[in-house]
């Protein structure tokens, strides 16, 4: 029981360098300023009170509280700017000011955990509030975040640390997050590829063929994708191997970087071929952020206590 809880322990509590922090850090914050300016121009329409948008933030927000009233929604910080004597509209141009700003913070990594804590809060609160206009994206990004904010933060490579002179974080605790980061990721794709495997719509290629033509994500010529029928099947069957052999594969030192770059990208050509930009850039944020560094670093122990130290 001792050995085994000593590997247990060396299993969750990895010494591990920062750069991973720092890469999450920054891939986060670049993505927080990209969906937030790609909603800049429909902010308010998406998100005013009833008659006055498109669907309006009321009928979400009611849903969300039917299922518990302590569920984080704009309604909240609009009804906290309306009794400082804020519009509704200047208050959700302010809600949208907020998180583009917490977004440029995290990149430079100045006031990086109130930055975190700032951005996860109001994504959240704008995902919850577009209940049927959020997607994939949404729950990703606020599962980054939400790591990020309990992360061991600041890094090494932000201008906290240089600006407050602080002291280095203990290694084991920046291991155990990243290590948690991991394993997550490995639940999400395994489950993903093994839910697509039991359903007859990847084997024979509806699923995807429904997905590329159907709007809005018909970024592709129909004409196109029937001269490309003959990849469907292949292509279909390949993501669906690869996302549940991913927990398998990906531990491993000597396959780890080529199911990395084949990860990402499965996902980089979702993002092109769909117009999915976003949901393809958190999601090659999260997996280099977690398996990116020490690919090398891994094969020489020298290497790695010379990054610790």
């Amino acid at each position: 029981m001792a050995r085994w809880r000593e590997r247990l322990r060396a299993f969750l509590f990895p010494p591990e360098a920062d750069l991973w922090l720092g890469l999450l850090r920054i891939g986060l914050g670049l993505q927080v300023l990209l969906y937030t300016l790609s909603l800049r121009a429909d902010w308010n329409y998406l998100f005013a009170g009833p008659g006055e948008g498109l669907i309006g933030r009321a009928l979400p927000e009611a849903l969300l509280s039917t299922e518990s009233p302590l569920v984080p929604r704009l309604g909240w910080l609009v009804m906290l700017a309306t009794r400082i004597g804020f519009s509704e509209s200047t208050a959700l141009s302010i809600v949208w000011w907020v998180l583009l700003f917490a977004g440029c913070c995290l990149v430079i990594g100045i006031f990086s955990r109130t930055s975190a804590i700032l951005a996860w809060f109001v994504h959240l609160c704008a995902a919850e509030s577009g209940g049927f206009i959020s997607y994939g994206v949404d729950n990703f990004m606020t599962i980054g975040l939400f790591y990020l904010m309990l992360s061991p933060l600041p890094g090494r490579y932000s201008l906290d640390q240089r600006w407050r002179k602080l002291p280095p974080k203990d290694p084991q605790l920046i291991g155990f997050f990243r290590r948690v980061l991991q394993v997550h990721l490995c639940l999400i794709y395994f489950f993903g590829g093994l839910a697509k495997c039991l359903g007859s719509g990847w084997w024979d290629v509806s699923n995807l063929w429904r997905a590329l033509i159907r709007p809005p994500f018909n970024v592709i010529a129909p004409e196109i994708l029937i001269r490309l029928k003959n990849v469907f099947p292949v292509a279909g069957i390949a993501i669906c191997l690869l996302e549940i052999s991913y927990p398998v594969f990906i531990w491993n030192r000597r396959t780890r970087g080529i199911w990395l770059m084949c990860i990402c990208a499965m996902h980089l050509a979702i993002g092109l071929t769909m117009g999915m930009y976003l949901f393809a850039s958190i999601m090659i944020v999260l997996n280099v952020a977690a398996f990116g560094p020490g690919l090398r670093l891994a094969r020489n122990e020298t290497l790695v206590r010379a990054a610790l130290s």
